[in-house]
């Protein structure tokens, strides 16, 4: 059985882009939004129109992994028509490049680091440290992991998240979050003032709304699953963090498609420069790949997901808070979530 250095060198003949896939599914994947959306506004029935905005934040989603994959330098480097695409895209989708690269290359090489986890991904809380916060610090961390946080990530994680805090918290190194945030707001006014609020709902509110509470808790997700493991800083390493801390979400053919295979995401988080398409071949033919953490999409395993609030060092697993104020006694509280917080900028 391979493992650390060994296993991620097995994994390299794999992470070689094929140009031409690439390609393709760049353009066959822009090719099917830009048609959804346009069926949103000129589809005959009310019905249609509705089908089609669902299929276009389902398309958001699988663009958006593909733009994710740019951005790890993985497919389609040194192309300046790809460059500007997903340029353009970044800022469409409230992600923009400059954030998004910055703390999702940190989410990468601190992923499920105890002191470090939270910039560019969930915070994570010990129980000693969750015991020691004061009443307002818990109710903003319980509320970053609520799932009605995930599930509003369309204004949470991208429209907050990605481009308000970071453009306030660095102007100079995010103005392209104020450019996002304007252009998305600017163009929300117009399809309203020019095609009524209707057009609006069908052609931005309800897919973006799908793509980033899809994003959201996939993102979640495949980082606070039960069985999850989280070190100390002295004691994390790079392949451990990736097999351990990095579920494999079992999915339908079409939900793989849909989100673009990111639910392999303990072999991405092995190596990154794998392309989307190529990660159910290296699962198929490396076998210390096959024996992931798993969870899924299933209701059970979302509401399990969820539940999951706070590190127990001594268990060595994520409890609920009802765990935590069992073991605490009964002066421990759970306190009620009442504030709004997002994805921290680096």
């Amino acid at each position: 059985m391979r493992e650390g250095k060994d296993l991620i060198l097995a994994t390299k003949p794999y992470a070689s882009e094929i140009r031409s896939s690439s390609w393709f599914h760049l353009w066959t994947t822009l090719g099917l939004l830009a048609a959804a959306l346009t069926g949103t506004l000129l589809l005959p029935f009310f019905v249609a129109k509705l089908a089609a905005s669902i299929l276009s934040g389902l398309l958001i989603v699988r663009m958006f992994v593909i733009y994710h994959d740019h951005q790890h330098h993985t497919i389609l480097q040194n192309s300046a028509v790809a460059n500007a695409i997903m340029t353009i895209f970044g800022l469409y989708i409230l992600a923009p490049t400059s954030i998004w690269k910055r703390s999702h290359d940190y989410h990468h090489k601190n992923n499920s680091k105890l002191f470090s986890a939270s910039i560019g991904s969930y915070p994570i809380a010990t129980r000693h440290k969750y015991e020691q916060m004061s009443a307002k610090e818990r109710r903003t961390y319980l509320f970053t992991r609520h799932p009605l946080t995930i599930l509003a990530g369309y204004l949470s994680m991208f429209l907050i998240g990605m481009c308000a805090q970071s453009f306030l918290s660095s102007p100079r190194k995010h103005l392209d979050s104020l450019l996002a945030i304007i252009i998305h707001i600017g163009g929300s006014i117009a399809v309203c003032y020019f095609l009524g609020w209707q057009a609006w709902m069908l052609f931005i509110l309800i897919p973006f709304s799908i793509a980033c509470s899809i994003g959201a808790y996939l993102f979640y997700a495949q980082h606070n699953f039960p069985g999850v493991t989280f070190k100390e800083n002295e004691e994390w390493c790079y392949h451990d963090a990736a097999l351990l801390s990095s579920s494999y979400m079992l999915m339908s053919p079409i939900m793989n498609w849909f989100t673009a295979n990111i639910g392999y995401h303990h072999i991405h988080h092995l190596n990154a420069r794998i392309p989307f398409y190529r990660l159910p071949e290296a699962m198929a033919e490396i076998p210390e790949l096959q024996h992931a953490k798993t969870t899924s999409l299933r209701i059970k395993d979302i509401i399990a997901c969820c539940k999951l609030k706070i590190w127990d060092a001594k268990l060595q697993r994520m409890i609920t808070c009802r765990e935590a104020a069992a073991l605490r006694g009964p002066k421990f509280s759970t306190l009620p979530t009442t504030a709004a917080v997002t994805s921290k900028a680096v």
